[in-house]
């Protein structure tokens, strides 16, 4: 129980008092990772035309635009005049350039002073700190010809000639479309001779298996694919987030592209957006190794301005939380988290006074047992 290594209702405020008063026990346990931090969110490499007089200029235009996509979360933001007039000046945003392969250039700009453009013109903004988005995609190339596409072919799976180049290719398409949207996607590392999870697993649509394989990645943010080579069926999408659950058809860059706008919908947050405090309680908190876990969940929480520890009895702990969005941008982010899942109202029964907030949510703690091989 919390309450026989935790006998205190109220923590310091800040996280700072929070790190401080748990840095042994966080030293000891790591929490799984649920998102990816994108380092080259803010930098582009572009194509150069060496006969433009003033290809260096055009070069920071196309980079801009490229960022702004990828930081608004929204792909019209490349053609966008509202947008373009915010920026009449691409070359002030540079901080780096470099030769980059071929007739390209790599450009690298001030992400801080592009947000703040955005947020004083009341512009959507999409952090650096991303769900990841497992993918699950089953191929059938024709001709009895099937595969689960992997993050890598297995060294003793046997493939008829030709089979891993078009699987290494549309996994290229794909990294393409994911790097350009700015959105975190991996392939499950399983082996081929795993019995868990197989190609008739994705293409039958038993994805309950799916989704429990997918919590050893830490996301709820699963995409399943079944694609057909000879497109005489439209290739089927599948993608759960969270609770919700969506149904696409297309080709497989139609699809994360669909997966960076609906992701964009839920994170990417004007900057006007108020700042208000929400109530968070999760319980099945049973241990110090499980408190060390939550605790660095919400210790990691990059849009939130401020917390505080408010209560915590028996095996639940609660949270007074200072969030730019409120409870729907708390929600969409926890929703994601794995090891965790929503649960009904459950107070905690201490006595004390609830946090006077907005709203409350309430989640439960539920940690992996198994990883992927």
């Amino acid at each position: 129980m919390l309450s026989n290594f935790m006998n205190t209702s109220a923590m310091p405020n800040g996280k700072c008092g929070i790190r401080a008063l748990l840095l042994a026990m966080l030293l000891l346990v790591v929490a799984p990772a649920h998102a990816v931090e994108i380092d080259d969110l803010y930098s582009a490499e572009v194509p150069v035309d060496p006969n433009d007089s003033d290809s260096r200029e055009t070069a920071y235009e196309r980079a801009l635009q490229q960022v702004l996509i990828r930081v608004t979360g929204s792909e019209d933001a490349a053609f966008s005049p509202e947008l373009k007039a915010l920026f009449p000046n691409p070359a002030r945003y540079v901080l780096q350039y470099r030769p980059g392969e071929g007739n390209s250039l790599w450009v690298m700009l001030d992400g801080a002073a592009i947000e703040d453009v955005l947020r004083r013109a009341s512009m959507p903004v999409w952090g650096n700190d991303r769900p990841l988005t497992v993918l699950w995609i089953a191929v059938d190339w024709g001709l009895g010809e099937r595969e689960l596409l992997l993050a890598a072919p297995a060294q003793n799976a046997r493939k008829p000639a030709g089979t891993v180049d078009r699987a290494q290719s549309l996994r290229d398409r794909i990294q393409r479309v994911a790097r350009a949207r700015g959105v975190p996607v991996v392939f499950p590392t399983l082996a081929a001779d795993d019995d868990r999870i197989s190609f008739s697993d994705v293409w039958g649509g038993f994805h309950e298996r799916l989704m429990d394989a997918s919590r050893a990645y830490g996301s709820s943010s699963i995409l399943v694919g079944r694609l057909r080579a000879d497109a005489v069926e439209r290739n089927r999408w599948s993608y759960y987030v969270g609770t919700q659950q969506r149904q696409w058809a297309g080709e497989a860059e139609d699809a994360i592209h669909l997966l960076a706008d609906s992701l964009a919908g839920e994170f990417a947050f004007a900057g006007n957006a108020g700042i208000e405090t929400v109530s968070l309680s999760i319980a099945n908190v049973g241990s110090a190794g499980a408190f060390a876990a939550v605790q660095g969940l919400v210790d990691g929480l990059d849009m939130v301005a401020a917390y505080t520890v408010t209560e915590v009895s028996g095996n639940q702990i609660r949270y007074s939380i200072d969030i730019n969005g409120g409870a729907r941008r708390l929600a969409a982010v926890l929703d994601l988290r794995a090891e965790l899942a929503r649960a009904t109202v459950s107070p905690l029964n201490s006595g004390a006074a609830p946090v006077r907030s907005t709203a409350t949510l309430f989640y439960d703690y539920r940690p992996a047992t198994r990883g992927m091989e």
